[in-house]
């Protein structure tokens, strides 16, 4: 069975690229000429040069495959930017999704995101079955996946077997961008650690993958699977961070609203933060969900926070050349 992957050689890509090499698939990765390969350059894979936002890349390499799993979208904080998420993020699953409808059973995994569930004030747990319901327009992200399922849903009525996955927050090794690796390190450096009020499911990159080629092979069409590990607050994530290292520092919590209007503050003067200022919209919700489903359904199962967590920080300090901050 040959295998269709966007976003192949990406931070869960390469790890989904790993995982389906092991079980025997055969893989074609999506890549454009800049691609960088370093994550996925030893397994063996076809490349198909094209890019989601090009039909006609997609529909060369499509129809020489029995499924997809589209996983790309634009890399790290600063590319949290509404035009390049629409085009990349809804029109990415909309050209995917329009050529897997002209194949036979052609089974497409949209790998979307918790950001698409729910977020709340306080803590509560969400599942599949949320409403989405987001206040606040700064989350670009979020809305553009959101936007990306309804594409997702709108083909599945059409007759094309779709199904979806909403990784929470991924974490492990092999996270080159910093994308989430980056709070651990703002988290082990700062003095104080400053967090605000917040939660997140924290959940590690191979359960993730594992889910993803799970969802491939026996998900139920127009069904949306959670892929979470462990649900905790954005203090008790930076207290997590400052144990496992070893190291004493003063946790202070900052009130959501004095943290929003800093980070703009300080964007707008250009003044330095001790933080990533594209995470506040984010860190200042509870992003709190419930994986049941994906455990019950797909047959998988989710590591705990520390588990998660350590692996990333052993990996930062070994490969990253962090040790001595930490």
């Amino acid at each position: 069975m040959k295998v269709f992957l966007t976003g192949g050689n990406g931070f869960i890509g390469s790890v989904v690229a790993r995982q389906l090499v092991a079980s025997g698939y055969d893989i074609v990765c999506l890549l454009r000429e800049t691609s960088r390969l370093d994550r996925i350059a030893m397994l063996p894979f076809t490349r198909a040069s094209g890019d989601v936002r090009d039909v006609a890349s997609l529909r060369e390499a499509m129809s020489r495959c029995d499924c997809t799993v589209h996983l790309a979208a634009p890399g790290g904080w600063e590319q949290d930017e509404p035009s390049l998420l629409s085009q990349v993020l809804e029109g990415g699953a909309r050209n995917v999704l329009d050529v897997a409808a002209k194949l036979r059973d052609h089974r497409v995994v949209v790998v979307s995101s918790t950001a698409a569930i729910a977020a709340s004030n306080q803590p509560i747990v969400f599942d599949e079955r949320a409403a989405f319901s987001m206040p606040d327009m700064k989350l670009h992200y979020a809305f553009a996946k959101h936007r990306a399922e309804i594409i997702a849903r709108q083909a599945y009525e059409r007759g094309a077997p779709v199904i979806i996955v909403n990784p929470a927050e991924v974490y492990g090794p092999g996270d080159t961008a910093l994308v989430t690796a980056g709070n651990l390190i703002d988290f082990a450096t700062s003095t104080p650690v400053l967090v605000c009020q917040g939660g997140t499911c924290v959940v590690h990159v191979d359960d993730v993958a594992a889910g993803i080629v799970a969802a491939m092979e026996r998900g139920r069409p127009g069904e949306r699977y959670i892929l979470g590990g462990e649900n905790l607050t954005i203090r008790r994530l930076a207290e997590l961070v400052l144990e496992l290292i070893g190291r004493r520092a003063a946790v202070v919590e900052i009130p959501n609203g004095l943290a929003r209007f800093a980070t703009r503050l300080a964007v707008g003067l250009r003044l330095p933060l001790p933080y990533n200022p594209h995470v506040v919209p984010y860190a200042t919700r509870y992003w709190f969900v419930d994986s049941a489903k994906a455990q019950r359904e797909l047959g998988v199962a989710f590591r705990g926070a520390r588990e998660t967590i350590g692996a990333t920080l052993d990996w930062l300090e070994e490969t990253m050349r962090l040790a001595s901050p930490f």
